[in-house]
Formats: structure tokens, sequence, C-alpha cells
């Protein structure tokens, strides 16, 4: 397992787990980032990540990125 963060831009790969406090999971949760869904890097801007996530692109910094495990 490695985090979103460290993921290769255009590869799918499968979310395992969440951390952070309750409500940074919550937040992950609401935006799509839920164990066995898969997510796609799409680019890093800065310290911006654009991911796809079910169907539709998310920005997220990279310290939430760090907090989502993938596989």
């Amino acid at each position: 397992m490695m985090p979103l963060a460290l993921s290769p831009i255009g590869e799918e790969v499968i979310v395992r787990r969440t951390g952070g406090s309750p409500e940074m999971k919550k937040h992950l949760e609401d935006m799509g980032f839920v164990a066995g869904s898969a997510v796609t890097v799409i680019s890093v801007m800065g310290g911006n990540i654009i991911v796809r996530v079910k169907e539709s692109r998310v920005a997220i910094s990279k310290e939430m990125a760090q907090k989502i495990m993938v596989q």
C-alpha cells in the first residue's frame, strides 16, 4: 500500500483505507474515496492533485492525498 499522493499519473488504483480525523474521513468518503473504489490521478499542479473518482474529477490537497491509502 502507498499514499495516493505517490500514485503514478494515469494509473488506476484501488482505495484501501482513509486516515485522519473522523471529520476528514467523512469528507473523503463524501467525495467518493471509500474502500474498494477505483481512482486515477489525472494531474499534479503545485500542492494540489486532480483525481478521477466515480466518473468525476476532484481536486484535493497533497496533505489529503497522503491520508488516502491505495493499492
